[in-house]
This record gives structure tokens, sequence and C-alpha cells, in this order.
């Protein structure tokens, strides 16, 4: 029995209904339960046996303490707390001759020290600071991490592929080609980019975009992999491979990001030296005044500072993915510190400022070419081009009828045209320079505001032109005015479109300073001769993959455009949305303003705490117990990364 796709997907779609509906009877099994608690407890446990072994530690200590067996507690406790302290005191000799300089010279200062003292409790409380500090900064790093693990975990690793005789086969997805046709079921997220075959279908891309509606997509349009499908099983026909869809590109900026380390986290480090000085000063004039040592342990013991090298990694986690949540990858932690310095904000015109999909205004042929034949031949030679004005032209041709024909020795110069043969001809279109240096009687085309020419010439003689405009983007007026608020004064255009038709939209959108007809060569090295910086750029096409890479800050606008663009870039966003080129600078302003009060949060707390503590007013257990909350508060504050402020400032 043969179906139509349609047919099949009325079957396979009650099928999914009768499992989702079997799956919902079946809960798992301790969800909730005291056991599936404690086996939850073990877990960590086992995954930190430094943590583990010094709670042991300690409740053997209270017991023995309990039962009148002081020495032996006191025994206990100080071998278990040196042990530590010349583990710690290993990774220390390892980081110092590998030209890290730490703060773990503190921390074995300080457990000897009150264990030299007879302080013994206090030295376990700090041996357990040390040993839960890995704990906690997994717990927060994880917290950070969330949206950014989710891509990766939502990744799909089967696809449902349909056979010539419509059954369905699972196939990993590595196998899926372009042209195969793919059941996606209720729930389940898209493979690989494709167009939807069967009937309309609602697509969750909030994990590609940031938009939390659901878009509708009908017959023929074109559906994201990464998106999540819905209500209703549907039928597509992939356009790419796994590997070369969206959603692999994403997830592989995604692990790039997740593995970054931010050039404020060794700024944090560099503060070790000053303040291990410090604290030794405070700590040694604090025992020459009172003659007595246990005020040297007591003063160390509140200086050990776990938060100098956990709140800067876990502020720019959240950074990270804040900026995730909202539909823009940044590719590396240190682009966040980069973009809270941005000084001058750069941008390509076409498919940046403005929508970059052209509309043909008029053709203008000249004798003895009609404006069909014009059209029709320059559609022919741009189907061998990936410039935005190429797939207008061909677009416009399709709209009027006109049957696009295969060429024949066709070649592009990049931001230049293209030639091709096409119907024994030799046709070139591009700009007027580029045409009228291979043909003859080129006549400039007279342009109003906003539009722009496409030469066209045949068999070395000009044949027309075809008028075209862009329109700029709605958001675009309000991005640049929120740069000026974000105090980029600098802001500036690099396109290679006429001076005519760039001013015309700079003026647009409120910016005054254009450089036009620029290749991609002179977009890069203008670039590099900007004053201001750090510099960022956005663009879109594979022509500015160069000036993306050689900026400062490369932004490329729309995951779904070019792939060159984004794999050059530092940020991508996800989305057309232009606004979100602000939004990543007030992102990266907050994440490093978070950062560095965390810093400097966790060393004002041990300061202050180090100077009571060297009057000798805190026990060396209340002062380790204290130093404890100053890591917490720390930690805490970084997450504040996580979100914005009421006006995503700092």
């Amino acid at each position: 029995m043969q179906f139509t796709p349609l047919a099949r997907v009325g079957v396979w779609q009650a099928r999914a209904q009768n499992e989702a509906m079997t799956l919902s009877l079946q809960a798992p099994p301790g969800t909730g339960s005291p056991g599936r608690r404690i086996g939850w407890v073990a877990g960590l446990l086992r995954r930190y046996p430094l943590v583990a072994a010094t709670l042991v530690v300690g409740v053997a200590v209270l017991g023995l303490l309990g039962g009148r067996q002081p020495d032996l507690a006191q025994w206990v406790g100080s071998g278990w707390a040196l042990v530590v302290a010349a583990r710690v005191a290993w990774w220390m000799v390892k980081g110092v001759l590998g030209g890290h300089w730490g703060v773990d010279l503190l921390a074995v200062t300080a457990i000897t020290s009150t264990v030299a003292v007879g302080e013994y409790l206090a030295a376990l409380v700090v041996v357990l600071m040390l040993t839960g500090g890995q704990a906690l900064e997994d717990y927060a790093a994880n917290r950070a991490r969330k949206e950014l693990r989710a891509l990766l975990e939502r990744a799909p690793t089967l696809a449902h592929r349909l056979g010539p005789d419509g059954a369905v086969v699972d196939v990993p997805v590595e196998e899926v080609r372009a042209g195969d046709e793919v059941l996606v079921r209720p729930a389940e997220v898209v493979p690989v980019d494709g167009k939807l075959v069967s009937g309309e279908a609602d697509f969750d891309e909030s994990s590609l975009t940031g938009e939390s509606l659901p878009v509708t997509r009908r017959v023929g349009e074109a559906v994201l992999s990464g998106s999540l499908n819905e209500q209703r099983a549907v039928v597509l026909q992939a356009t790419a491979a796994a590997q070369d869809s969206q959603y692999a590109r994403i997830v592989a900026m995604v692990q790039e990001a997740a593995e970054s380390r931010a050039p404020v986290v060794r700024l944090a480090d560099r503060y070790a030296v000053p303040f291990t000085a410090f604290a030794f000063l405070v700590a040694g004039l604090a025992w020459w005044y009172h003659g007595n040592p246990v005020v040297f342990a007591e003063v160390l013991v509140v200086a050990t500072p776990c938060p100098l090298l956990i709140a800067a990694p876990v502020a720019f986690l959240g950074g990270m993915s804040r900026a995730a949540r909202s539909g823009i990858i940044i590719k590396n932690a240190g682009t966040l510190e980069q973009l809270a310095a941005v000084r001058t904000a750069a941008f390509d015109k076409t498919g940046t400022i403005t929508y970059g999909r052209p509309e043909l205004l008029v053709v203008n042929a000249r004798v003895p070419w009609t404006q069909e034949q014009v059209l029709g031949l320059a559609a022919s030679a741009e189907q061998y081009s990936s410039h935005v004005l190429a797939t207008s032209i061909r677009e416009a041709a399709e709209d009027r009828g006109l049957e696009l024909v295969p060429a024949t020795d066709a070649h592009e110069e990049a931001t230049h045209g293209v030639t091709a043969r096409v119907h024994g001809h030799e046709v070139v279109v591009g700009k007027r320079a580029h045409v009228a240096g291979c043909s003859a009687g080129v006549i400039e085309q007279s342009l109003g505001p906003g539009e722009l020419a496409v030469y066209v010439a045949v068999d070395g003689q000009f044949a027309g032109t075809l008028v075209m405009s862009d329109h700029a983007r709605d958001d675009a007026p309000t991005t640049m005015a929120e740069l000026a608020r974000l105090g980029i004064a600098e802001r500036l255009i690099l396109s290679g479109d006429v001076r005519p038709t760039v001013a015309h939209i700079a003026s647009a959108v409120g910016i005054t300073r254009v450089h036009a007809e620029c290749l991609p060569e002179d977009k890069v090295r203008l670039m590099r001769e900007l004053p201001a910086r750090p510099v960022l750029m956005v663009g879109d096409g594979v022509n500015d993959a160069p000036v993306l890479a050689a900026a400062d800050v490369g932004v490329a606008m729309g995951a779904r455009g070019s792939t060159a663009a984004s794999e050059s870039a530092d940020v991508v966003i996800l989305t057309e949305d232009l606004a979100k080129a602000a939004m990543a600078v007030r992102i990266g302003r907050r994440t490093l303003a978070v950062a560095l009060q965390s810093i400097w949060l966790g060393i004002g707390l041990s300061v202050v705490l180090m100077l009571v503590a060297a009057t000798g007013a805190i026990p060396a257990i209340f002062g380790a117990l204290s130093q404890e909350a100053v890591d917490l508060l720390t930690i805490l504050n970084a997450l504040r990364a996580l979100r914005g402020s009421r006006h995503d400032d700092p």
C-alpha cells in the first residue's frame, strides 16, 4: 500500500501520540524518595573524595572530643590537615614552576600555623574550605553553563529517514544527505536543515534565536536544525548534511565558548602576589605586636582568598550563558572583556544595516536587447554568485516567469561581479568599474536616494542596468542611538557599494562617517587604521569574513548566512536582529563589572577580617568560618552576571 506524504504523516502522528501517552504513564521510579536523595549525596561525595574524607575526619574528631580523648582528636585532626597541606604545597610548587603565581602559599601557611599553635579545629575548617571550594566552583560554573549545555544536550544523534517505499529507518544523523526525506515526530529536535514537505507546522526556535514564541512554517519553507517540532509529525527534505547544518555550527561555537578562559581571570591571578605579601605583613606585625604566634595564625586563616580565584570565571561563564539565552553566541570568554571596552563600531551595509534583500525597481536595456533578455541573461549568470544582489536578481527573473539557463565558464570576482557564457554569449554582470573594464559603451546610471545599479554587458558591449533598492532595518536607528548611549561615539560603515547609496543609508540610521566602494582588503586596511580601539565590526557575508577576523571583536549577523562570516567572527547573532549587537556590548560591560566587583569584594572583606584578626579579637575557628561566608558572598555576587540589571547596564 502506497501512502502520500500527508497520509503517512497522519499515521505517524497517531502512532507518536499513542507512544507519548504510554510514556506519560511511566513515572521514573524513586523520584523524590529519601533513597534517591541519599544516592545523590553519595554521588557528590564520590565525585569529591577530599571533601568526603575531611567531613569523615571532622566527625571522628568531634566524636573523640565527646569521648574525652582530646589528645587523640588533636593527632587525627592535625594529621589530616597536614596531609592536605602537603598536597596543596605540591600543587603550588608545580604552579610556580609553570609560571603561575597563586595564593596557595597563604592556605598552606594558614593550615600549618594553626596546627603548630594547637588550633587544629580551625585547620580542619580551612581544609574543608579548600577541598569544598572545588565543589562550590563546580556548582556555580554548572549553574552558569546551564544555557550553554542545553544546546549540546539537545543535539540529536538519530534521524528517521524515509525510504522509497515510505518505510521509516532510524539512521545516525551523520548519514543523512541533502535530498533525503526525514520524519520529525512531535517534541523531537530537527536533526538537519531542510524544507517542509508536509503541511504547515509550528516549531520552537528558542534555543537558536532566543525567541520564546513558536514559529509557523509552511510547505516549501526552510526549517532550521535545532528547532523543536511542536505538536504534529512532519516530513522534511534535507537541504544539508548534519555537519553542514546550522545547529552543528552553533554547537561547535558553544563548545569553543565553554572551554575558553578570559584575560580577567589571569588578572585576578596577578592580584595574588600583592595580596599574599600584604597578608604576611599584617600577620607578621600582629605577631610582633602581641608577641603571640596564635595571632599570626588567626590572621592567615581569614586571608585565604578562594573568591579571588573563583569569582571571575563564574562571572564570565554567567555572561556567556546570558548571551546564549538571548540568541548571541560568544565564542571566547575573553571577547566579553573586549566588548566591555569597545570604543568604535563599524558596520557592513548590505544584509547588516539593511535587510539584504534588494528589490528590482526597473530594467534599463540598450538596443538591441530587451528588458527581459537583459534580466534573463544577468540572472542566468548570477546563478554562480553567492552575493545577496545575485539572489535578488534571480528571484526577480523567476517572478517574471523567465527561465534561467545553465552557463559555462562561469567565474566570480569577489565584490566585483560575475562573468559567464550563456547561450553562446559572454555575459558580464557587476559594478560599473568592473563591467567598464571589459566592455565598451558603459553609461553611468543616474540613481535616486537609496538606489543602486547593477551593470550588464554582453559580448563586450554595454547591454543595460538593473536598478535596485535596499531598505535600512527598522531597528538600525535605535541600535545606533543605543551604541551612542553606551559611549561608542565613533560609528561608521564599510561597504563595497557606491557612495551615494551608502551615504543615503548612513543618513537614515544616524551614521555620519562612510567608506564606500571598498574591496575586502580595503575594509581590512581601514579597520587596522582606526585609532579608537577596541573596534567592533558587524557583518554577514562571505566578503566580510576577512574584516571580521581583523576586528578586535567581529560580530556575524545571522548564523543562517555565510558560514565563512560565522567562523571568522568572535560573536554570532543567531537572528536577523541588529539590536543584539548593542545588547552584546551591554552584556560584556555588565559581565566585566560584576567580575571585577566580585574580585574586589573578596579582597575587601578579607582585608577587613585580617585587620580585625590582627587585634586578636577573632579566634581562629571563628575566623575560618567567617572566611567561608566571604567565599559564598563573592560567588553569589559573581552569579549576578547571569541576569541583567534593570537597564542592562553595569
